[in-house]
């Protein structure tokens, strides 16, 4: 059974600290915050909250339902945002012959799986990724679905998302190029071009909500240059811009991904974005890592958003983003934990962590600092989704705030309790709060049976399985 939470009025005191992502990044030492009616009324210290929440009950808008939570041996951060994800992939997990592949081998391996999934296979494997996004103190994400095989909708994930509480981008995706014209996926699993832009009209109709504080937008996603035309790029451009919405897809992910652009576009990635309009600030690309020189150039100077994915680049070897020039360049990057089958996973701490030690692989030890990963695991993201209400703890955004436990093992002996959530091993959310609704309480789902979701799980990829044979 499935939780109904509301928005009851929020006081959160004492945390160790609290990281505002303000514009003074201040981070407050035994501190909280309140929230009324799912935005943040106060934040700061005791006094400072209780004057605040006197306030709020002389108004009228606080009564005896007030949700308090207790933060000693806690930091507060902004709820994470998570800019890239393919849920539909939970259930195809360490596929042996997708192990130790690279970007182009392992989908051609993973493309006769996905094609056999039910519509319910994909609801199970999106109620999986959003439980585990939620657990690591995520509170907004994006969702590349590029396949709708045997009936799928993108109407059931969103769904999905809406009732286990998490803030959503619903991305609509597509394939339209398969291989009898040169692209990459096999035909069985592409659309025709003009029902793909007729569904993508419906969707935003159906579903996107530019509000403040929207729990649901749509944005629109072919899926990369090799399973999609040039037409189908221009036509989704010139519709996003009409309806007012976000274009999302994948660019320069490794060697090949370039080699196919070199030789079918006679352009580099940066180049075939903007020839097909997909520059801009309403525009942000998947991973990234083989951008040129004048490509990173071009991104910084049309402010494109880039989904930074290191698990899922390590994963598959598709190299090391060069954070020091991306950031030089002062380009836009939010963080994205990608696919459950590159990466395997959907913590979005641990992603942090990542972005922080690979970028210091790559490039030193003073690449990526820890504070920095943080931001682009909050602000960045949110900047890159183009919302200005998710993403920092301060009156008037949206109260979406995560909730560390930090007095255990994992986190004994460190100094710097900020830094220390990504230099220690990451922990799981103890609170996760999405516009004020308690969504992980102590460190439970309160939105979803994770014992019944991990059953479905089960029999889904058996029923996968049984299929292939």
């Amino acid at each position: 059974m499935i939780a109904t939470l509301s928005a009851s009025p929020l006081l959160i005191r004492h945390a160790d600290v609290l990281v505002t992502m303000d514009p003074a990044r201040r981070e407050l030492r035994d501190a909280g915050l309140l929230a009324v009616d799912g935005r943040i009324e106060a934040v700061g210290d005791a006094a400072a909250l209780d004057a605040a929440l006197a306030a709020a009950r002389a108004a009228g808008r606080v009564g005896e339902r007030l949700r308090r939570i207790d933060a000693r041996g806690c930091v507060v951060t902004p709820g994470l945002v998570n800019t890239h994800h393919h849920m539909y992939q939970s259930l195809t997990r360490a596929v042996p012959a997708a192990q130790d592949a690279d970007l182009f081998g392992w989908l051609t391996s993973l493309y006769p799986i996905w094609a056999r999934y039910t519509p319910e296979m994909c609801v199970v494997a999106a109620e999986v990724a959003i439980a585990e996004l939620l657990r690591s103190g995520c509170t907004t994400s994006s969702d590349h679905q590029y396949l709708f095989p045997n009936g799928a909708r993108l109407d059931d994930t969103i769904e999905a998302a809406r009732r286990l509480g998490i803030r959503f981008h619903a991305c609509r995706g597509a394939m339209s190029v398969g291989r009898g014209t040169g692209g990459l996926p096999p035909d069985s699993v592409v659309e025709d071009e003009d029902a793909i832009l007729a569904d993508c009209e419906r969707v935003v109709g159906r579903w996107h909500d530019s509000s403040h504080g929207a729990m649901t937008r749509v944005a629109l996603a072919p899926c990369s240059p090799f399973s999609v035309s040039p037409r189908l790029m221009r036509e989704a451009a010139t519709l996003a811009r009409r309806l007012g919405v976000r274009l999302h897809t994948h660019l320069a992910e490794n060697d090949d991904d370039v080699a196919y652009g070199r030789e079918k576009f006679g352009m580099t990635p940066a180049e075939y974005a903007e020839s097909v309009g997909w520059l801009g600030d309403d525009v942000w690309h998947a991973h990234c890592v083989k951008l040129d020189a004048p490509g990173i150039a071009r991104f910084g100077a049309t402010r494109t958003g880039i989904a930074h994915c290191p698990c899922s680049n390590m994963r598959l070897a598709s190299g090391i983003a060069p954070m020091p020039v991306w950031r030089a360049a002062g380009l836009r990057v939010g963080l994205g934990v990608d696919g459950s089958a590159s990466n395997d996973g959907a913590d979005l701490l641990g992603e942090a962590r990542q972005a922080m030690l690979l970028a210091r692989v790559g490039h030193g030890p003073a690449a990526l600092r820890a504070r920095d990963a943080l931001e682009m695991a909050t602000l960045g993201g949110a900047a890159v989704l183009g919302r200005d209400d998710v993403g920092a703890l301060a009156p008037g955004m949206a109260a979406d705030v995560a909730v560390f436990d930090v007095g255990g093992l994992e986190h004994a002996g460190v100094h710097d309790a900020v830094a220390g959530l990504l230099f220690a091993a990451p922990v799981r959310a103890r609170f996760t709060i999405v516009g004020g609704r308690v969504v992980v309480d102590e460190g439970r789902l309160a939105t979803a049976d994770v014992r019944e979701l991990a059953r479905r799980q089960r029999a889904a990829v058996a029923g996968l399985a049984a299929g292939a044979a």
